[in-house]
Order: structure tokens, then sequence, then C-alpha cells
């Protein structure tokens, strides 16, 4: 939270300490969710670092309710990026010609559609959870991270403690999920 406050007050080199931590792990998390259709013209590093930049820029005005309230702020805009980029494929397909020799060795697409419905039951019970346990969940299993990152950045006392309030999260995301 002192490095949201620090660079909201302009200051460069926590703005540089944001990008620094929340670059890598966002762009471990975008890996693999860039639509097909516009991986010949984006790569996803560019997307994220596309995407931190603008929310660094409009840092002053982010107002954080909560611990941890940027980390989701940050993701959210990727996944807004994201599924934009998904529309635009969809509006202006790539059409190639698939010769014969060519054998595709990814998922089939009856593979395809359960990873696809998996994902949106996760995230639409990630939406029903409350704030602090989404963003809990958020900064440990997609952004990856550790128990005394998360008890620093969520203002939890000790590694074990943030761990506690991790696993509670997850539990109550594995019931949404079951629910759903």
């Amino acid at each position: 939270m002192d490095l949201l406050v620090r660079a909201r007050t302009g200051d460069h080199q926590a703005v540089e300490e944001l990008c620094a931590r929340y670059l890598p792990r966002l762009g471990r998390w975008a890996h693999g969710r860039l639509p097909s259709s516009s991986r010949r013209l984006l790569d996803t590093e560019d997307l994220v670092q596309d995407v931190l930049i603008k929310a660094v820029r409009h840092v002053e005005t982010f107002q954080p309710r909560h611990e941890g309230a940027f980390a989701g702020y940050i993701r959210q805009i990727l996944l807004n990026r994201l599924r934009d980029e998904g529309r635009k494929g969809r509006r202006h397909p790539h059409l190639a010609s698939i010769e014969d020799e060519h054998v595709d060795e990814g998922p089939s697409p009856l593979e395809s559609a359960i990873g696809k419905d998996a994902l949106e039951r996760y995230e639409a019970a990630l939406e029903r959870l409350k704030p602090q346990d989404r963003e809990l969940v958020i900064a440990r299993v997609e952004l990856g991270f550790s128990a005394a990152e998360i008890a620093a950045e969520f203002g939890k006392p000790t590694p074990a403690a943030a761990h506690m309030a991790v696993s509670r999260a997850l539990v109550k995301l594995a019931e949404e999920i079951s629910r759903g």
C-alpha cells in the first residue's frame, strides 16, 4: 500500500517498483489467454506492458478500497483488454488454407471447449466472492505472490496468517465453483 501511495504522489521510483513487481506476474497470468487470432499481430508481453503502462499513468486517480485492490484493478484491465482482442479477432478473422500434411498437435475442439467451460466457471465463481477473498485468490493463484508478499500486500501480521487467509478464500472459491 505504501508503494501505491508513493506512486500516486508522483514518486517515479515507486512507479518503477510497481512495474517491476507486477510485469512478470501479469505476464505469467496472461500467457496463453491471448486469443490465437490475435497472437500473430500482438505479443502477450507487449499487451501486458501496454496495460501496465496505462494503469500506472492513471495511478493518481486510482482509489484503493482495500489491501490488494491494485492487483485486482490491473488484472481486470488486462482481462478486459484480452476480451477486446478476442472480439477483434472474431470481427476480422484470419483466413488461411490448411494443407493436408499440417496436423494440429494442439488440443481438440472438445478439449478446448472443456477448458473454456472450466475457465468460465472459475471466473464466474471468482466474481461471486467477497472482494478481499477474490483479491487473495488472484494474488496467490494467478499472480503467484508468496505468502510473505501476500502478508505485506494485504496487511496480514505473518506469512502464516496470509497462507490461512488464502486457504479460506480458496475453499470459498471451490464452494462457489461447485454451486455454479
